[in-house]
């Protein structure tokens, strides 16, 4: 073979060896055919733990009264002996917003059915015998309460949630069937029905237990202040009136204790699996 062809036979194979991996790396490197688009526009996200709720409610409660007053005391040392009301039932109806996990508010209104009074008071009295008089109490109270809440949520322990609140309101007291025997003077003392609205507060603390997305169960208690009632103008046996006022029961309160139900409105209703109590190794 002549010199000169076997030169370009040389360059033809160098040339060929340098574009050998030029080529391999561009086909590597070469963008592939474009993916289809299979998947859809996401669905909005809910949340399950903010929206209105309705509630409903029952409960018993156990109330008491600091003492009794008319213009009557004046007259002497009033010394209260027992005063005191017998358990009632009640049932509430609310509407409430859950502005998070940890806390919500509501409106609430309820009717507190009539709770039996009874009472016993001594009064000194130097005109009498003994020195002293007594008044035998006996009557009944209802109430209708109106109360604006808010609470706290305290965490959720396997499904349960510790709560505190506060609120505020007014409580509309009607006092009925009021009579007071004074046994040293043979005397007895009546009054119609009478009725009266005051400021009204409560504390709550309680446990919430979620159902479902859409439904919690709470068992709780309540401290609440349900300010003055008032009987209506108190008579003597004889149908006279002395002073002809009536007999005000000063700052009456209640301990209560309260099973409920809250249904969030915007929720769906889902299942709550709640995790273990106790782990298995």
């Amino acid at each position: 073979m002549p010199p000169h062809t076997k030169s370009k036979t040389v360059a033809v194979v160098l040339l060929t060896l340098v574009n050998v991996p030029q080529a391999i790396s561009a086909d590597l490197f070469r963008p592939g055919p474009a993916e289809p688009e299979l998947r859809g526009p996401l669905p909005p996200e809910i949340d399950v733990g903010t929206g209105f709720y309705l509630r409903a409610d029952v409960g018993f409660s156990n109330q008491g009264v600091e003492r009794l007053s008319n213009s009557l005391d004046a007259l002497g040392t009033i010394e209260k002996v027992d005063l005191g009301f017998a358990g009632a039932p009640f049932a509430g109806l609310g509407v409430g917003y859950q502005f998070s996990r940890w806390f919500r508010a509501d409106v609430t209104g309820e009717y507190r059915s009539a709770a039996t009074f009874t009472g016993l008071e001594r009064y000194r009295d130097a005109s009498l015998p003994l020195g002293y008089g007594t008044d035998e109490y006996i009557a009944t109270k209802r109430d209708v309460v109106v109360l604006a809440n808010a609470y706290v949520d305290l965490g959720s322990y396997y499904g349960v949630s510790p709560f505190i609140g506060a609120g505020v309101g007014a409580s509309h007291a009607t006092i009925e069937n009021f009579k007071d025997t004074n046994v040293v003077t043979q005397g007895v003392s009546y009054a119609k029905s009478g009725s009266k609205t005051s400021f009204a507060w409560a504390l709550h603390a309680g446990l919430g237990y979620e159902v479902n997305s859409a439904l919690k169960v709470e068992l709780g208690y309540r401290y609440l202040n349900l300010g003055d009632a008032k009987t209506g103008t108190v008579y003597n046996y004889a149908g006279q009136c002395g002073a002809c006022d009536a007999l005000t029961y000063k700052n009456t309160d209640s301990h209560d204790v309260k099973l409920g139900l809250r249904w969030l409105l915007s929720a769906p209703v889902l299942p709550i699996a709640h995790p273990p109590l106790t782990s298995k190794y």
